[in-house]
């Protein structure tokens, strides 16, 4: 699911679910358990990209569709879980947007601290409310993290999805690059960013990003129950089926 390799002291994940990283319960607990194991490890720095013309195109959602209540109440959590320790990254983490990153992918690209998006036809925002579900607390709150004041509520109702210029425009990444060299961009971005000295670089992130943990912890436990029920609900299903329906190709 994911592949792991070193160039110098930057280490490099490579998303390898499926042919478009869609996030299910076990992609979620993976990515999750790498970004564990590499707190720890001799990595200064993290670079975060996709296969082919995607990053992620978010959440699995016929997989949701098949597993119903059952499967979103393990879903969810491992989904949470996911975005925060990505969020809670001690090390420098340098989002590669190779494609589209769509919904929870625009949500892995903006938890990290630099994100830099392949110039071509990738797409990348938010179309959560036009799916139909309702944002978990830590993926609105990376969202207003990554956009800002100017952009966030316009991204999020309007579910609109954003060439890379015009993400740039809207803070949604810093930076776009040539498709062929984007990775080597994004390590060169990311070896800056280990040359900072550790410690401080730590608790610098964790100073900058501690209003929107706050935020996540007070508001998780007040909203969250919520967020879950409604996305087990008959309707919000029926949406979600509307939604692929409409949209989403079935596999050849």
């Amino acid at each position: 699911m994911i592949e792991v390799t070193q160039r110098g002291e930057v280490a490099v994940l490579q998303l390898k679910h499926g042919k478009a990283n869609a996030l299910d319960v076990e992609f979620c607990d993976a990515i999750a358990a790498q970004l564990q194991a590499l707190k720890n490890s001799s990595a200064g720095a993290l670079v975060l990209i996709g296969q082919g013309q995607i990053f992620s195109a978010g959440v699995d959602l016929r997989r949701v569709l098949s597993g119903g209540p059952v499967y979103i109440r393990a879903f969810i959590p491992s989904l949470q879980k996911a975005f925060e320790i990505l969020f809670n990254f001690p090390k420098p983490v340098v989002a590669a947007v190779n494609g589209h990153a769509i919904a929870g992918g625009c949500i892995l690209a903006c938890a990290a601290d630099h994100r830099i998006m392949a110039n071509g036809s990738g797409r990348i925002g938010t179309p959560e409310l036009l799916v139909g579900v309702p944002f978990p607390t830590v993926a609105l709150e990376t969202v207003r993290f990554a956009a800002g004041p100017q952009h966030f509520q316009k991204l999020v109702y309007s579910g609109a999805t954003l060439s890379p210029h015009k993400a740039q425009e809207y803070g949604l990444v810093d930076e776009v690059a040539d498709p062929g060299a984007l990775l080597d961009h994004a390590v060169a971005a990311a070896e800056r960013l280990a040359r900072l000295p550790r410690a401080a670089f730590a608790l610098t992130k964790s100073q900058i990003r501690q209003p929107t943990r706050t935020r996540i912890q007070n508001d998780g436990p007040r909203f969250d129950p919520t967020v879950e029920e409604s996305w087990s609900s008959p309707e919000t299903l029926a949406a979600i089926q509307q939604y692929v329906d409409r949209t989403l190709k079935k596999p050849s």
